[in-house]
């Protein structure tokens, strides 16, 4: 028995309700350093107060930038300008947020002073070659442990060039990381990737005045552009809401409405696999916040059946695997997934910890390098462990819903660095789950 927060989780009732959804992670990140190093004054509505985001925002504060907080969910950004940064006091911990450290490494490489970027043991573990070793390419000296991982040590004052970059792994906050640092380079920067990932930096360049041409696969842009302060309305984040999707498809009786819910195209891959498995998901309200594409999303519960998930929507996916597993574990007939071993870099070896825990649960599940197959069957009870991974004990309170017992989740604490107030509004909507 751990004494780490944990969970208890077992049969609940339907899902009922319309359901507001914290606002994206991914989205709140980029929003604060945008804002930081842009000129003048910026909003951000729908800001995510969880732990990570509010890591980010801390280490621009020690940096020189003034944040105001209204209310909850609202910041203004008093931005200082892509040059107007000032050295830190100490390290700067980006706690357990892996975007918030490989974009920052991008975006520190080429300041006039040092820093170094720590993290939680989690983070500690996670591998930064792949963003270190294009950003030297660049021209940046950056230090890590031997096999890589963080702290890193950013040296400064190191004149960054503009590369042209060919990613040998698909990685949204790679590609961001190359192209923040290309805001700083001499001449043009561009990124290719093997798939497409995510344009969040993207678009929310482009939203605060930078002139990028982007596509899906491919960006470039320019150094030496400046950021125009801009209002950003954060929608609420896709990730969060997938586990809130996959619940009320698969308990019985349950219907919810998921309001204003970020649908980029490059992070939606889990409802064109949920729709394969037949599920019954409509969008309604279509809108756009930032350049983001929003609607809400009315989940009812539908029999799904096993599939083989295409492995081009992989990678618009990878965030979600845990909750499919879920979805898989309660289909007819088996599920295979492969095309995914990003998910074994994860905040944990998430393809490991999800085959272990449905083990637990009596499930058999046949594991490969790259992705499983899982075996549907009854749920039973047991205790899993989630290796402090938010969206592995996410995933399991679902499961929960479903098992013929009481499923306990340890180490649950890091839930709050994604998804504040997940066991409260899941409870709300139906969920029987307690915290201990």
């Amino acid at each position: 028995m751990t004494s780490q927060p944990h969970w208890i989780a077992s049969k609940g009732q339907p899902l009922q309700g319309t359901l507001d959804i914290p606002g994206d992670k991914s989205v709140s990140h980029r929003a604060v350093m945008f804002a930081a190093l842009a000129d003048g004054v910026s909003r951000i509505d729908g800001f995510l107060e969880g732990e990570d985001t509010r890591a980010t925002a801390a280490i621009f504060a020690r940096m020189g930038v003034r944040f105001e907080t209204p209310s909850p969910s609202r910041r203004i950004v008093h931005g200082v300008g892509v040059d107007g940064l000032k050295a830190p006091a100490g390290d700067l911990d980006c706690g357990n947020a892996g975007t918030g450290m490989r974009l920052l490494a991008g975006l520190l490489a080429a300041q006039p002073f040092d820093t170094i970027l720590v993290g939680d043991e989690s983070l500690t573990k996670r591998p930064m070659r792949r963003v270190t070793g294009p950003l030297a390419q660049m021209g940046a000296r950056i230090d890590t442990q031997d096999d890589g991982t963080p702290p890193l040590h950013i040296h400064g004052g190191q004149p960054l060039q503009g590369i042209h970059y060919e990613l040998p792994v698909a990685s949204a906050q790679v590609k961001s990381a190359v192209l923040l640092a290309g805001l700083y380079a001499q001449g043009e920067t561009s990124v290719v990737e093997p798939h497409p990932t995510r344009d969040y930096t993207e678009r929310m360049l482009r939203a605060f005045g930078v002139e990028i041409d982007f596509e899906p696969g491919r960006a470039r842009l320019r150094g030496g552009q400046r950021l125009h302060a801009a209002d950003i309305a954060v929608p609420a984040d896709f990730s969060s809401a997938a586990f809130f999707i996959v619940a009320a498809s698969i308990i019985p009786g349950s219907q919810v409405r998921l309001r204003s819910v970020g649908l980029n195209p490059r992070r939606t891959g889990l409802l064109a696999a949920l729709r394969l498995m037949g599920a019954d998901i409509t969008e309604e309200n279509p809108a756009e916040h930032g350049g983001e594409p929003v609607a809400d999303l009315v989940v009812r519960h539908a029999p799904l059946k096993g599939a083989e998930i295409p492995v081009e929507v992989v990678p618009d996916m990878i965030d979600e695997f845990p909750a499919l597993f879920i979805a898989a574990a309660a289909a007819e007939g088996p599920t295979v997934v492969r095309g995914a071993a990003e998910l074994r870099v994860k905040e944990s070896d998430r393809l490991a910890a999800m085959a272990a825990g449905l083990r637990t649960l009596g499930l058999r599940i046949d594991e490969t390098e790259d992705g499983a197959t899982i075996h549907p069957g009854v749920l039973g009870s047991g205790t899993i462990e989630s290796h402090g991974d938010h969206r592995i004990a996410m995933a399991f309170s679902i499961a929960g819903q479903l098992s013929q017992g009481q499923v306990r989740i340890n180490d649950v604490a890091n839930v709050a660095t994604s998804f504040p107030g997940y066991d409260q509004l899941a409870r709300g909507a139906g969920f029987a789950l307690t915290v201990a």
